[in-house]
Order: structure tokens, then C-alpha cells, then sequence
């Protein structure tokens, strides 16, 4: 979320050496680095829902499909916000490689609490891998970045590789995490162990922290490539006063949209969907080019928003759909519910180049942002259209794990549609003493909208296949609603975006 430091001359020599497929050395290390940290974090996402919701006997916290929808969305919506200080503390103290260790040492701390089984290390345990993930996320790609010097044509290569590394990650985690907390095989073998079984949750999230110790242990033994970029700005005091209002900012945006859960104080929530549309009416009105692209920012702002509220229900509603309602089996071998969530993933790694080759394919014809936006919207929505049947089906029982692919294979198309063009967007559109708050801005939807998929998933039931298809039903016409928008919009955005496509 912020400019690369531009190398020295020294340095220079050291980020053109080619080593990784053509690329600077350092981009095999922060590749691993990367891939274990998404290990980590999808390994451990993979099982949140469903650890909270399983009984006391079977090894869980027991809780309401309500309370852990609320525990997921405000985990996952402090994992994106506390990105914004994360980049802010890099760019004014640490600098971007010295946050990545440090926030890296904390999410395997976060993960290893978690591995004890108590209710308070399972909420101290979360709380340090948000923490720890707001300082690793945003610097690592900043990192990456700064391996090229400007103009360098491997850099969108060099992204690229790095993109493969998180989904390799992601798609690997719930393979093994959701064997170790969910098997019966792994269960059998705590028993000959002398363990108790039903504290398998807890090797899982252990893994997760050996992944992360793994990619830290990567990025140590390998630091002397990455000595060229990252490295801590000189400190001013005359930014302290900044520096304490970006956190003060950050923590009551937190606090809000918590305080949103309480019975009383629920019209907030209604300040996700008034405070981008308040911005989108003042700074479309202005003559400036500048505010108008601001503006065409929060129309994307929204669509993004509602993009993961509804994309980011895989850990919630499609966790509890594979494990209560799913046949988890090929050819009459079980498998872990939690490996259905390695689908998305494995689509992104699948399709990433074919829709890449189809960019560049069109070239000019391609569509603009806003229509790609749309676009993904429109698949999103057809994903949980077709969770509606899958749905009605579950009244005679558990229904074939294929509707899930397909379920996954829409929404990573949608995906692929929305999720790389947002980034790209944000910095072409954003004046450029702006970029670093308009990027704060694209977490900010992320942020709430993996808070709006923990308010979404609360009414997730298991009981009732009529009840179930409305749920999706309704979800799906609500992604529906913001495609259509969208599509009629795309021309009046396109001229709020001054020629930026």
C-alpha cells in the first residue's frame, strides 16, 4: 500500500541479477515466504467455523452458528483493516522487510496459542495473527515491487509468480490441516498415541504455525538477497502526530463495526453502504478529473464490498454446507470437509494464465474495470443460484460433492474477474499523492465486506432445505442486484474514470 524505496546503485546490480525463472533472486524467497504464510492462514481458516460450532465432546468450543459467524467476520474484517496501519508503521518506522519478519514471528505465535486448548488462548491467538497479518500482508508485495527497477519488464511476470505462491499455499493448507483436525485416520493414530482424539482441531492450527515458522525460517536463511529492498525509512518526529491518528483511525473503524453486533447499535451496519455512496455523490459533483476518478473509486468500493461479503461465506456457510450437508467421498473413500476448500485455489492456479492469454488476447477490446466488475458479480451470484437446488436436495439427504465444484469453479472465475483488475484499478485511478490512501481504501472493502459475510452467514441453517434455498436465494438476487447496477452504471463510471480503463 505504498511506493517502493527506488534502489541504490548498488543495489541495482544485485535486483537485475536474474536467478528465479529469469527473475531477481529474491523473489524465490519471498515467494516461499509468501506461500507458507497463506499456508498458514488458509490452514487455519479452514477450520475456524467449524472448530467453533462443534460440540465440547467433539473438541470444539460448542458455540451457535450465529456467534461463529460473528467471531468469523470480525476476525477476517480486522485482518484486512489492520492492514492500514501495517503499511503505515512499514513506510514510517520499520520499513517493509523488518515488518514482514515481525509480523510474520506474530501470526506463528497467533497460531501455536491457538494450538492450546482454552477458549481465552483461542480468542488471544486470533487476535495476534490479525495483528500479525496487518504488518505482513501489505509489505511483502511491496517488497516484491521493489526487486525491479522501474520500467523493468518482468515485473508483471514477477507478481504473477508471487500470485502462484499464495495459491499454492491456499491450496495445500486445508489438505493437511483439515486431515490432522478431521480425519478419523489421524484421530485413530492420536488414540494409539495415547492423545485425545477430539483435540485434533488443535494439531491442525499447531500446523498452520509450522508453515508460518517455515516461511520465516525462509526468509531469514535467505536475507541477504532481499538487503536491496525494504529497508527502514529515516524517522521523523514531525510524523508522530499521523502516525497516532492512522491508529486511532484504525482502531475505531474496528470498534464500530463491532459495536455493530450489539443489540441497540446494529444501524451501523447501514454506514457500509451510506458512507461510499455520501462520497461517491460529493466527488462525482466536482469539475476536478481527480475527484471524479475518487469518485468512480467508490463505485468500485461497493462492488468489491458486496464481492466478498458473498464470496468470502467459503470459511462460514460453504464450510458448514461440505461438513453437514455433503457426501465427503470419492469412490467410497471419506475425505475431510475441509478439503473442498482447497477448490478455489486450485480454479485460480487452473485458469489464472487462460484468463490472463484472454487479456491480452483482446487487448483494447477488452472490457473496462467497472464492466469486469459486473461481470464477476454476475458469476458470483450464478454460484450460490446454484447452491439454491443443491439446497432443496438435502431433504433427501447428503448431496453429491460436485455441486461444490461448481459452486467454486463460478466464483473463481468471478474472481478472476474482480480481485486482480480492483488493485490495478485503485493505483491507476488515484491521484498520486493519494495512492497510499486509496489502497487504505480498497482494504476498507475487504474489511467490510468479510464483516458483512459474518453478518450474512449468521442466518446459515442445516435443518430446513426450504429455509436453506431462501438463504441462498436471497444472497444470490442481492449479488444480482449490485451486477445490474453495476452494468447499467458502467458508462457514466467509465466517464467519471476520465480515460483510465
Amino acid at each position: 500500500m505504498h511506493e517502493p524505496q527506488p534502489p541504490t546503485p548498488a543495489a541495482t546490480a544485485r535486483i537485475g541479477a536474474s536467478g528465479f525463472a529469469g527473475h531477481p533472486r529474491g523473489l524465490s524467497t519471498l515467494f516461499f515466504t509468501e506461500l507458507w504464510e497463506r499456508f498458514s492462514y488458509y490452514g487455519m481458516r479452514a477450520l475456524l467455523a467449524l472448530f467453533v460450532v462443534a460440540p465440547a465432546a467433539a473438541g470444539g468450543l460448542g458455540l451457535s452458528t450465529m456467534e461463529a459467524a460473528r467471531i468469523y467476520g470480525n476476525y477476517t474484517m480486522a485482518v484486512y483493516m489492520l492492514s492500514i496501519p501495517g503499511g503505515y508503521i512499514a513506510d514510517r518506522y520499520l520499513g517493509a522487510r523488518h515488518a514482514v519478519l515481525v509480523g510474520g514471528g506474530i501470526i506463528a505465535c497467533g497460531h501455536y496459542t491457538l494450538a492450546i486448548p482454552s477458549l481465552t488462548s483461542f480468542y488471544i491467538g486470533l487476535a495476534l495473527i490479525a495483528i500479525g497479518t496487518g504488518l505482513f500482508k501489505p509489505n511483502i508485495s511491496v517488497m516484491v515491487g521493489g526487486l525491479y527497477r522501474e520500467g523493468d519488464e518482468r515485473r508483471d511476470a514477477g507478481f504473477s509468480i508471487f500470485y502462484m505462491g499464495i495459491n499454492i499455499g491456499g491450496l495445500i493448507a486445508p489438505l493437511i490441516t483439515g486431515f490432522l483436525a478431521q480425519s478419523a485416520l489421524f484421530k485413530g493414530w492420536l488414540a494409539d498415541w495415547g492423545f485425545d482424539p477430539a483435540m485434533s482441531w488443535h494439531w491442525g492450527f499447531a500446523a498452520a504455525g509450522v508453515g508460518m515458522t517455515f516461511g520465516l525460517l525462509a526468509f531469514v536463511a535467505q536475507g541477504a538477497r532481499l538487503r536491496s529492498v525494504g529497508n527502514a525509512p529515516a524517522i521523523s518526529a514531525a510524523g508522530a502526530g499521523i502516525s497516532l491518528l492512522v491508529l486511532a483511525g484504525t482502531v475505531a473503524a474496528i470498534g464500530l463495526t463491532v459495536l455493530s453486533d450489539a443489540e441497540g447499535f446494529q444501524w451501523l451496519r447501514s454506514l457500509f453502504l451510506i458512507v461510499p455512496v455520501a462520497a461517491i455523490a460529493w466527488f462525482a459533483s466536482k469539475a476536478d478529473l481527480d475527484a471524479k476518478r475518487i469518485a468512480a473509486i467508490f463505485v468500485l468500493f461497493i462492488a468489491a464490498m458486496i464481492f466478498w461479503a458473498i464470496f468470502e461465506q467459503a470459511g462460514l456457510t460453504i464450510a458448514f454446507f461440505a461438513d453437514k450437508l455433503t457426501r465427503t467421498e470419492i469412490a467410497g473413500i471419506a475425505f475431510p470437509s475441509a478439503w473442498v476448500q482447497s477448490l478455489n485455489p486450485f480454479f485460480v492456479i487452473l485458469l489464472a494464465p487462460i484468463f490472463a492469454w484472454g487479456w491480452v488476447r483482446l487487448g483494447p477490446r477488452q472490457p473496462s474495470s467497472p464492466m469486469k466488475f459486473a461481470i464477476g458479480l454476475a458469476l458470483l451470484g450464478a454460484s450460490f443460484l446454484l447452491m439454491v437446488p443443491a439446497a432443496m436436495l438435502t431433504a433427501d439427504g447428503k448431496v453429491s460433492p460436485l455441486w461444490l465444484v461448481g459452486l467454486f469453479f463460478l466464483q473463481t472465475t468471478g474472481e478472476l474477474c474482480l480481485s486482480p483488475v480492483g488493485l490495478s484499478a485503485m493505483t491507476k485511478l488515484a491521484p498520486y499523492r493519494f495512492v497510499g490512501l486509496m489502497l487504505g481504501v480498497w482494504f476498507l472493502a475487504a474489511a467490510w465486506g468479510n464483516k458483512l459475510a459474518g453478518i450474512l452467514g449468521g442466518g446459515f441453517t442445516a435443518g430446513d432445505a426450504g429455509e436453506l434455498a431462501m438463504f441462498f436465494l436471497q444472497q444470490a438476487l442481492m449479488v444480482a442486484v449490485g451486477a445490474g447496477l453495476l452494468f447499467a452504471l458502467t458508462p457514466w463510471v467509465k466517464r467519471l474514470m476520465g480515460g483510465v480503463r
